[in-house]
C-alpha cells in the first residue's frame, strides 16, 4: 500500500488591502499631519513672539519664535527612527495612529498654553516641549503613510501609491494658511493675537477626531 503526501508550496502572501483606503488613508494621514506642522510656522511668523517672549525687542521675539520653530526639524528624524522601530514590531497601522495622535494633542495643547503673561518663563519652556512632540509626530507618520502605501500597492503601482502622501504637505499647507487669512480678515487685530490665533490649534483636535481615513487603515502586510 503506498502512501502519498501532497506538499503545497508556500507562496508570500500578498497584501489584499483596499487600494483605495491605502491612498486615502496615506494622502489624509500626511495632509493633517503637515496642516499641525504649517500652523505653527505661520503663527510662528505672526503672534508667538509677542506672546511667548514679550521681554526681549521685536526682533528677539521673531528670532526666538522661528527658533522654536527649528526645534520640530531636530524631532523629525528622531520620531522617523522611533516609529519605524516600532512600525516593523507591532504594525504600521499602530503605529500610524500613534504619531497621529502625538501630533493632535501637541497641537491641540499648543491652543490651550497660557502666555508669558500668565505662567511666565515656563510658557516658552512647554512650548518647545510641544514643538519637540509635534515633530516626532511628523518623523514618525511621513515615513509611516509612504511605507503603508507602497506595501500595500497593487503589482507595479507602488511608485504611483508612494505618490499619495506626498499630496498631503501641499493640502496642510493650504488649509493652514487659508485659515489663518480667514481669520486675519475677520477679526481685529486685538482679537486676533488675544484669541484667534488659536482656533486653527484647536481644530487640529477635531480632525484627529473625525479623521477616519488613517485610524481605519489597512494593515500592512
Amino acid at each position: 500500500m503506498t502512501t502519498s503526501t501532497t506538499y503545497s508550496e508556500t507562496t508570500p502572501e500578498q497584501p489584499t488591502n483596499s487600494a483605495t483606503r491605502v491612498a486615502t488613508a496615506s494622502f489624509i494621514g500626511t495632509a493633517i499631519e503637515f496642516y499641525d506642522f504649517y500652523v505653527y510656522a505661520t503663527a510662528a511668523a505672526l503672534v508667538i513672539g509677542p506672546v511667548f517672549f514679550p521681554q526681549t525687542s521685536g526682533t528677539a521675539q521673531m528670532l526666538s519664535a522661528f527658533l522654536t520653530f527649528g526645534i520640530a526639524f531636530l524631532a523629525r528624524p528622531l520620531g522617523s527612527a522611533l516609529f519605524g522601530h516600532f512600525g516593523d514590531r507591532i504594525g504600521r497601522k499602530s503605529t500610524l495612529v500613534a504619531s497621529l495622535l502625538l501630533m493632535g494633542v501637541c497641537t491641540t495643547l499648543i491652543g490651550v498654553l497660557p502666555g508669558y503673561d500668565s505662567i511666565g518663563a515656563w510658557a516658552p519652556i512647554l512650548l518647545c516641549v510641544l514643538r519637540f512632540g509635534q515633530g516626532l509626530g511628523l518623523g514618525g507618520e511621513w515615513g509611516g503613510a509612504a511605507l503603508l502605501a507602497t506595501e500595500n500597492a497593487p503589482k507595479g503601482k507602488r511608485a504611483w501609491f508612494g505618490m499619495f502622501p506626498q499630496l498631503g504637505p501641499s493640502i496642510g499647507f493650504l488649509a493652514a494658511n487659508g485659515l489663518f487669512l480667514t481669520l486675519a480678515m475677520t477679526l481685529d487685530d486685538e482679537q486676533f493675537r488675544s484669541w484667534g490665533w488659536r482656533i486653527p490649534f484647536l481644530l487640529s483636535a477635531e480632525c484627529c477626531a473625525g479623521d477616519g481615513g488613517p485610524v481605519r487603515a489597512p494593515e500592512a502586510a
